[in-house]
């Protein structure tokens, strides 16, 4: 009898090319399915809840996979952990009711990004962060967001090729912490963004980081944000955070 297997998954993006499965390269869902496919004794689909692009991480990306194996979710977990590489981990594997999807089921998602500022970045800072050179005035950044939150039409914030019905998301919470690195770690700030919101559009939370950190830095005022969201036209926006400082940090039901 089919069952639908919930995995909370936690990876290293550096090495894959994104979530999704390509022909030129190693992906989260397909080094999944190649696991669970040994188990299952036959193919397998993963879907999942976000599709992370090439270079970002996650903390708890959820996928769901219809499974005929008898095996308990416990043993599943150690089993798929004892041959999926160390990037790469089964946080849970949890049983769900039919028609659970974790792409489909999702109400809102949770995405991290992480900048530091300064002369310096850590090698163990630097496959995880965007690193700056130069100090960002983290107020001006919080007061700019601002016009983010609620409900809108992001097209300004989408990423170029997108096939989606619509642009309109909602972001619930943005949040920018920032504090001071002192010597011997470099000097400058590290700052944390926080987004949660109903779902994402490609690109989405990078290229707000990417307006964001234009403001921090002066190039523009707060109010500009609030004028490029009207806009709906991408090219009013900043540039495309890089991925490696973005996080999927959780998917909620």
């Amino acid at each position: 009898m089919p069952r639908i297997i919930k995995l909370t998954v936690a990876y290293e993006g550096t090495d894959y090319v994104g979530w999704q499965w390509q022909p030129n390269g190693v992906s989260i869902q397909a080094t999944l399915e190649a696991a669970l496919s040994r188990i299952e004794g036959s193919a397998v689909t993963v879907v999942g809840a976000g599709r992370t692009d090439a270079g970002v991480h996650a903390l708890g990306q959820v996928a769901s996979v219809r499974f005929e194996h008898a095996i308990g979710v416990g043993d599943l977990t150690r089993a798929l952990n004892a041959t999926l590489p160390a990037s790469l981990r089964v946080l849970a594997a949890v049983e769900m009711p039919d028609g659970f999807d974790a792409r489909g089921s999702a109400t809102g998602k949770l995405y991290r990004y992480q900048v530091l500022t300064g002369a310096i970045v850590s090698p163990f800072d630097r496959r995880y962060v965007w690193h700056l050179p130069y100090p960002l005035d983290g107020a001006a950044m919080r007061a700019g967001s601002e016009a983010l939150l609620g409900e809108h039409d992001f097209a300004a914030f989408r990423a170029g090729g997108s096939d989606v019905k619509t642009s309109v998301r909602r972001i619930d919470r943005l949040q920018i912490d920032e504090t001071r690195r002192e010597p011997p770690d470099g000097g400058g700030q590290r700052l944390t963004i926080e987004v949660a919101g109903s779902g994402f559009l490609r690109h989405m939370v990078r290229n707000i980081v990417g307006t964001l950190a234009e403001v921090g830095a002066g190039r523009r005022a707060p109010a500009d944000v609030a004028r490029v969201l009207a806009s709906q036209d991408r090219g009013e926006a900043g540039p495309t955070a890089p991925a490696e400082g973005l996080f999927l940090v959780r998917v909620d039901y």
